[in-house]
């Protein structure tokens, strides 16, 4: 193979990597809301443990998920200077985490399959 080949490949799956993220970063948000109530730089620091993105990428998406319905927010006193906007799930985003959920494993439980090379479930 060629090394344009190679370059065009590893353009192509860095491309891929970016959209997987962009596609499951809501979930991972509902998701650790389930735990707790959280601001955004705390989502930021628990989803960048496991997943690489930057601070500014949260921000527009909890703005997305209040302006739907899924979250409300409220502030709090923080110890450490200003008070925190916090994001908290409401009924309504529980119910779609949930769904949310079955539909990703489901999926994964698919992709694996293909991956591992069997077909479609018999």
């Amino acid at each position: 193979m060629c090394y344009y080949s190679l370059a065009l490949i590893k353009r192509k799956a860095k491309y891929m990597n970016i959209q997987f993220k962009k596609g499951v970063l809501e979930l991972c948000v509902l998701a650790l809301l389930t735990e707790k109530n959280r601001y955004g730089y705390d989502l930021v620091n628990e989803i960048s443990k496991n997943i690489q993105i930057s601070e500014g990428t949260i921000y527009p998406l909890l703005r997305r998920l209040k302006n739907v319905g899924y979250v409300t927010t409220y502030l709090q006193e923080s110890q450490e200077g200003a008070p925190r906007k916090y994001y908290r799930l409401t009924e309504s985003g529980r119910k779609i985490t949930g769904e949310l959920k079955s539909d990703w494993f489901d999926f994964v439980k698919k992709v694996s399959s293909l991956l591992k090379g069997g077909g479609k479930d018999e």
